[in-house]
């Protein structure tokens, strides 16, 4: 069966990714090192401009890359960080994560998010505010499912760092790259893109009505429901309970 250009797409970036961080893992690049042009990167891995773009991106987030536009010295993606400690973890665990059975990943998933809703609710004081922001966004008419999708592994990630848990936001941070690929297919076997964005909307707000409602018990019921119901929804296997 061919790939769909999305999925193409979407591993096509991992694929930049997965290139980048093993010459930095294994000190090929270093702090001051400047990585090629998009256009050479993307010629030498044959992907798409875009897709190297995403890549460099997710590094950036990641505090290891600066990038800056224009031309000269400051122009370009720069290294500014080698991989130490719990970095170093979590850059394999975001290569190892690429072979994890995916029924294992979504698994993990709902042990992790469900602690994350749990702690966000138990404590009144975490500030919610960059998850509400992205929810907002998210309620643009015009994007795509792609787009829609990279918001939503963003609304996610927002929640695990607000709870304060830094080894759980590093491990969500981890999966990142197989949360999204199986995320981003799933989304090809939806016949009604629409009528699922708008669920997932409404999933959205009711998770972080109940966390700042300081409802813990419906948090984690929700976020339970949430992911398990796109997994099936997107037929990528059986409900998981």
């Amino acid at each position: 069966m061919a790939l769909s250009p999305q999925t193409q797409t979407a591993r096509a970036w991992q694929l930049v990714l997965e290139h980048v961080e093993s010459d930095l893992l294994d000190g090929r690049l270093q702090p001051g090192d400047r990585l090629p042009p998009e256009r050479e990167l993307a010629t030498k891995l044959g992907v798409g401009r875009s897709s190297v773009r995403e890549a460099l991106r997710v590094l950036e987030v990641m505090g290891l890359i600066r990038t800056g536009t224009g031309s000269g010295p400051s122009s370009g993606a720069i290294i500014i960080a080698t991989p130490q400690g719990g970095m170093s973890a979590l850059l394999r665990l975001q290569v190892a994560a690429q072979g994890f059975p995916l029924d294992d990943v979504v698994r993990t998933r709902l042990v992790l998010e469900s602690a994350v809703v749990d702690a966000l609710a138990a404590e009144s004081g975490r500030d919610t505010t960059p998850a509400h922001t992205i929810l907002h966004a998210m309620d643009a008419a015009d994007l795509t499912p792609r787009e829609f999708l990279a918001l939503d592994a963003q609304l996610h990630q927002a929640l695990a760092e607000a709870s304060g848990n830094v080894v759980i936001a590093a491990m969500m941070a981890g999966l990142r790259t197989a949360i999204e690929s199986y995320v981003q297919a799933g989304a090809e076997g939806i016949s009604d893109w629409d009528a699922a964005a708008e669920r997932l909307r409404h999933e959205h707000r009711a998770i972080l009505g109940a966390v700042d409602a300081g409802d813990a018990e419906r948090a984690r019921t929700l976020v339970h429901d949430h992911i398990t119901g796109y997994y099936a929804e997107a037929g990528l296997s059986r409900r998981i309970e």
